[in-house]
């Protein structure tokens, strides 16, 4: 029993490992701030862990995780707590490794602020399609399936996102000048 419970414990250590950054990097864009992205990502990897035989035999056990974090995310939402994307926890997503490592540092740092403060305008469900689409990377099918709900919704809440970052004055110009399309 005590073996069985210890290899458990290191399949899910290894699990963290693997994907702490990205849940980190994940919840710091929906939540604004990075004591509560952390807070969210401990959160969702408390209850994966309290179910780990069940999200460790899923298909893809940080899908699982993802939608984890989303259900969590989207439920203190509608309980009314603030998020707030600022300036001040700039320098913590360059601590996450998503910042580029080479150029001006100063432009790097001015071009997120821009893209953090763009985000924190968009309302809560477009700024996860959004990040979920685009920074995430995932197909509409997986972004639909962290939120729960429809490629439909998906497809919808992310046009909107974008369309409402593209009419941020000097946003596009900034992104483009940067090389980051």
């Amino acid at each position: 029993m005590g073996n069985r419970k210890q290899a458990r414990d290191e399949e899910f250590r290894g699990f963290v490992m693997s994907c702490w950054s990205r849940l980190m990097r994940m919840a710091y864009l929906l939540t604004g701030q990075q004591q509560a992205a952390e807070d969210l990502v401990q959160s969702s990897l408390e209850r994966a862990y309290a179910s780990w035989r069940t999200v460790s035999s899923a298909d893809d056990p940080h899908a699982y995780v993802r939608r984890i974090l989303i259900n969590l995310h989207a439920r203190r939402h509608r309980r009314g707590l603030k998020e707030f994307l600022s300036a001040r926890d700039d320098a913590s997503l360059g601590e996450l490794g998503d910042g580029p490592a080479r150029g001006d540092t100063v432009a790097q740092a001015e071009d997120r602020s821009m893209l953090l403060r763009a985000l924190a305008q968009l309302p809560t469900r477009q700024r996860e399609a959004v990040v979920l689409r685009y920074w995430e990377d995932l197909t509409e099918t997986q972004a639909a399936a962290a939120m729960g709900c429809s490629v439909g919704t998906v497809k919808s809440n992310a046009a909107k996102g974008i369309a409402k970052l593209r009419e941020v004055p000097g946003l596009m110009d900034t992104m483009m000048s940067g090389g980051r399309k």
